[in-house]
C-alpha cells in the first residue's frame, strides 16, 4: 500500500480515513457536542495540536472532529491490548511514559515536515483538565518541524456517563501559536510555558461559557 506522507511509515491511509469517518459520528448518540471556533483548525500545513485530557474519550472524540488526518501520540499501554494491531495501522504512535525513546518523536517530526498534524496530550493534564504539568513535547515538536501549535480544550467528558442522557460536551479551539526556533533549553522552556498558559486560559474561558449556558 502506498504510504501517505502525512502519516507515519507502516500506516494504512485508507484504514485511517475510514476510522476518522467513523469517529466523526461515533459519539453523536452519546454526547451533545458543541465545537467553538472550528474554523481556527488549519486545513493544511504542519500543526501540533495540544489538548487537555479529562477522560479516555477525549482522544477518539478529537480524532473524529478535527476534519483532517491526525496522528496522535498514545501511551504504550494502549498498544498492549486489543487495539495494539489497529492503532499503528491508522497512524497512531506509541509513547513510553518516563522512558527515553526518540522513535515516536522522530516519526512525528517526519509527519509534520510533510505537512501533517500531530496531536499531543501533555502528561499531567488528566483529571479535572488541569494543565499545570504540561511538558516540553508539543513545543519541542513545533520547534523541530516549524509547525504551528493549536491549543484545544475539551470539557464535559469526565464522569459524563453518570449524568443525564446525552450530556453536553464542549470543545474550544484556540488561536494557532507560532513557536520561535532556537534559544536552547531556555527557549524550549519559554515555548512550553506559552503553550501551558494558553491551555490554562482556555480551560477557564470554556468553564465560564459552560456555566452561563
Amino acid at each position: 500500500m502506498k504510504r501517505a506522507p502525512d502519516l507515519p511509515p507502516g500506516s494504512w491511509p485508507r484504514s485511517h480515513d475510514v476510522a476518522r469517518w467513523v469517529g466523526s459520528w461515533l459519539f453523536t448518540p452519546v454526547y451533545r457536542v458543541r465545537v467553538h471556533h472550528r474554523e481556527r483548525i488549519p486545513a493544511t500545513g504542519p500543526v501540533v495540536l495540544v489538548a487537555n485530557h479529562s477522560a479516555f474519550v477525549d482522544g477518539p472524540l478529537l480524532f473524529g472532529l478535527i476534519g483532517r488526518r491526525a496522528v496522535f501520540l498514545v501511551k504504550q499501554e494502549m498498544f498492549d491490548g486489543p487495539l495494539g494491531w489497529a492503532l499503528p495501522r491508522i497512524g497512531q504512535l506509541a509513547v513510553r511514559r518516563g522512558k527515553p525513546d526518540r522513535r515516536p518523536l522522530t516519526a512525528a517530526v517526519g509527519v509534520l515536515r510533510a505537512g501533517g498534524l500531530v496531536a499531543v496530550f501533555p502528561e499531567g493534564t488528566r483529571g479535572e483538565g488541569d494543565v499545570a504539568a504540561a511538558q516540553h513535547g508539543a513545543a519541542w515538536l513545533a520547534r523541530a518541524s516549524g509547525a504551528m501549535v493549536l491549543p484545544v480544550v475539551v470539557r464535559g467528558t469526565r464522569r459524563a456517563g453518570r449524568r443525564r442522557f446525552r450530556p453536553r460536551v464542549d470543545v474550544l479551539v484556540g488561536e494557532p501559536l507560532g513557536i520561535a526556533a532556537g534559544g536552547g533549553r531556555a527557549g524550549l522552556a519559554t515555548a512550553t510555558e506559552t503553550v501551558r498558559a494558553a491551555l490554562a486560559g482556555m480551560v477557564r474561558e470554556l468553564d465560564t461559557v459552560r456555566s452561563r449556558t
